[in-house]
């Protein structure tokens, strides 16, 4: 029996027709329903792109650490495609992000660091490019 892994699900996520819109039309819309990826945001999929292209480049290779500053989704998402790829994953936020996004990112195994709400995305990329 073949199994996937969660990769072949990032962006793989459904259509669905919406049924009622407002006013006459003719039209078809569709409804894409990004919250199914497996971190549950449309930034899974770029995510995940941009470590693969970075392995493919030889830019990284698995085993490596990889820093970014971030606020939330893109941080979730990263802390995910970087545990399906073999990366341990650091990230830095400002401190008054909420508890709920360190909890998803410390889930897939990312380390957190925190830079104080006064230093902001500022501050947490700062300490970042210092890290490199």
């Amino acid at each position: 029996m073949d199994f996937p892994t969660i990769e072949a699900f990032v962006g793989n996520t459904p259509l669905v027709r919406l049924q009622r819109i407002p006013g006459v039309t003719s039209n078809i819309i569709l409804a894409k329903l990004e919250g199914n990826n497996p971190a549950g945001s449309v930034k899974d999929r770029p995510a995940l792109s941009m470590i693969q292209h970075a392995q493919d480049r030889g830019d990284i290779k698995p085993g490596d650490t990889l820093i970014e500053a971030t606020s939330g989704n893109t941080g979730i998402a990263l802390a995910m495609a970087a545990a399906i790829k073999g990366y341990r994953m650091v990230l830095i936020m400002p401190a008054h992000m909420s508890v709920e996004r360190r909890a998803a990112m410390r889930a897939f195994g990312a380390d957190i660091v925190l830079v104080s709400k006064e230093e902001g995305m500022e501050g947490a990329r700062d300490m970042a490019a210092q890290m490199e």
